[in-house]
Parts: C-alpha cells; structure tokens; sequence
C-alpha cells in the first residue's frame, strides 16, 4: 500500500475507534439515567453492575450502532479531506476514484470481519450476561408486563416425524416441571402414550428423570400397561429449548443455534421464522458496513457548502431509512409469509443499489 492508502487508512480506523468510544460513553450515560431506580433495588455494588451487566450490555450495543459508528466515521474524516481539497488533489495527480476508495474497502472489510466474528461468538455471550441480569433484575420490575418468566405452561411441541411431547407446567430455573406426556402415532393412529407426573433435567446424564411414569402401548386389539417409579430417558430436547423467551435466540453461538433451528424446523415451530431472521442477520448486518462505507465516501468525497454537517445530516437519514427498512421487513417475516432471508437482506440489496448510484455519481 502506498503513503496515501496508509494515511486514509488510518484515518478511518482512528476516527471510527474515536466515535466508537465516545458514542459508548453517551449510551452507557443515558442507560445508567434510565436504570437507575432499579440498580437501587438490586441492592448490588457498583462492582457488581459492571461485570453482571454492562460487561454484557457495551458489546450488544456496540454490535447493535457498529455500521452507523462506521459511516459517521467516514462521513466525518472523508468531508474533512474534501473541505481541504486533499481529494481534488488525490484525483488531480492521475488517480482513479476506483484506486481511490480501495483503503477504504480494505478497512471496511477489516471491520465487517470483526463485526462478523463478534455475532457469531462474542456478541451471543455478552447477551446471555446482559439477558440474565435482565431477568432478574430489571423485568422482574415491570410487573405484568414481563414476558421473560421463568414459569413456563401449557409447552406442546413435535418431537420427531411421529410423536408428540406436552408440558403442563415447567421452571426454567430449577428445570423441573409437572404434567409431562409423550403421543406417538403411526398411520394417523396413536400407538404409544407416556404420561409422567414430575420431570426433571439430570445435569450429569444429560437426561430427563420422570417420576410416577406410565407407559402404554397400543396394538390392533389390545394395550399393554408398563408402570416405572422413575424413568431417565434421553429425548431430543434439553433445558434450553423450552425456555422461549425473549433472549434466547440472541444468547446462542451460531453453531447452537444451527442446532436449535434444525430442531425447531422439524417440530414446525411458530418461532422458526424469528430464529431464522437472527441467523440471517448475523451475516447480512456485518455485510451492510462495506455498503455504508461506499455509500459514505461516495457523498462525502464531494466538497459542498455546508460541509461535514450537510454530510452528516444526509448520511443520518439514510441510516435511519436503513433500520426502518430493517424493521419493517422483519415485521413481515415474523408475522406473516415473507421470506426470512430476503427480510435480512432485502435492506441489503436495496442500499447496494443507492451505493452504485451515489459511486457513479461521485466526483471523478
């Protein structure tokens, strides 16, 4: 790379890392503002609330603003060159715009692997931090409005191809519950039925422990009756697939939630399209950095009147139409037919189209 790559490189990385740390602060602030009341009632130290909570909160929102922290950055520094005339005179001296914005693709693209690397590991971990204290601090504030309690009824779900498991009522903390049974069917007729009164999750055998178990099998004309004081059986479901809460899809690593979907698609759950708008965007978010970024520096390069305020205030709008896009499209996904992956990616799809408009237009 040439002096110039290195020193819009640099600039780029230190102006992001710069608005990254100062945008942080102002979030944390206005958090701390808002939760203030409840962190009293936790009765935890200041310790505490660091490490039980925003060890897990500052990743999730940094993940969260990371392509806006990135196209404020190059809206910013790149505006400065233009009002400085840096860039007539990079194109000037017989460099292509395409020769031009490769530091800034290389950048992007050092960026959107962290960000990627962050969604599939990172981030999962710090929302399960985030999420836990959550739960029991935070929600448990809200009264009826909580829908991440730890009690859980009426579950019904599909095992396999054949049989069916339901749940009257289940704990997700003691992972114990009551009124388990298993239908299994062949040919649209029920040849076995399980019912237990207890369950619980045995940690060390990985198995369910049934107590007061009754079995019944069914042939063409007769049933037989098996009776058992405690049963373990190792069914295709463990703890964590009957906690459905909020929190739980963004709380697993990518390989574990490929698990949870597989399951999920083959028990025909009414959540699969909201696992599946997670997974999607998990790709499709750290993708949008590069497209921000060409989009940034195709409206910053040109020097205007107003400066890297008119930049910014076109750029923020742009920003804000990008995650209306985004919500809008996983409304339609998760609560109706539309197709998950276009909802991750449709927003995508629609701003390359701004970027190529905006690169072709941008100042030669």
């Amino acid at each position: 790379m040439k002096k110039i790559d290195l020193y819009i490189l640099k600039k780029f990385l230190s102006t992001f890392f710069f608005c990254l740390l100062l945008l942080t602060v102002i979030v944390v602030v206005v958090d701390i503002s808002e939760k203030t009341d409840d962190f009293v009632r936790s009765n935890l130290s200041t310790k505490q609330i660091i490490v039980d909570y925003y060890f897990g909160f500052i990743p999730r929102i940094d993940a969260m603003l990371f392509p806006l922290f990135v196209f404020i950055a190059v809206i910013f520094f790149t505006s400065k060159m233009a009002g400085r005339s840096e860039i007539i005179a990079i194109l000037s001296s017989g460099t292509s715009y395409r020769r031009f914005i490769l530091p800034y693709v290389v950048g992007s693209v050092f960026l959107a692997a962290i960000l990627w690397g962050g969604y599939q590991y990172a981030v999962p971990r710090a929302n399960r931090v985030w999420g836990d204290f959550e739960k029991k601090y935070i929600d448990v504030n809200k009264g009826a409005a909580n829908t991440n309690s730890s009690y859980k009824e009426n579950i019904y779900f599909r095992l396999d191809s054949n049989s069916y498991v339901g749940i009257k009522n289940y704990d997700t903390i003691s992972k114990t519950g009551y009124g388990f049974f298993v239908d299994r069917f062949k040919k649209n007729q029920l040849i076995y039925n399980l019912r237990s009164t207890n369950f619980s999750w045995d940690t060390a055998a990985k198995k369910w422990n049934l107590t007061n178990v009754t079995e019944r099998i069914f042939q063409e004309k007769t049933e037989t009756v098996k009776r058992h004081d405690t049963l373990k059986v190792a069914y295709n479901f463990k703890p964590i697939d009957l906690r459905k809460d909020e929190y739980l899809k963004d709380q697993m690593p990518t390989p574990e939630l490929n698990r949870f979907i597989s399951l999920e698609r083959m028990r025909q759950s009414e959540s699969l399209n909201t696992l599946l708008v997670e997974r999607y965007n998990r790709d499709a978010i750290p993708f949008s950095v590069l497209i921000l970024t060409i989009i940034g520096v195709s409206l910053a390069s040109r020097k205007v009147r107003g400066g890297s305020g008119m930049h910014l205030a076109i750029g923020i709008i742009l920003c804000v139409l990008y995650i209306l896009f985004s919500r809008i499209s996983v409304v339609f996904a998760t609560k109706s037919n539309f197709s998950p992956w276009l909802a991750a990616w449709i927003p995508n799809i629609l701003y390359s189209f701004i970027a190529f408009y905006l690169y072709k237009r941008a100042p030669k």
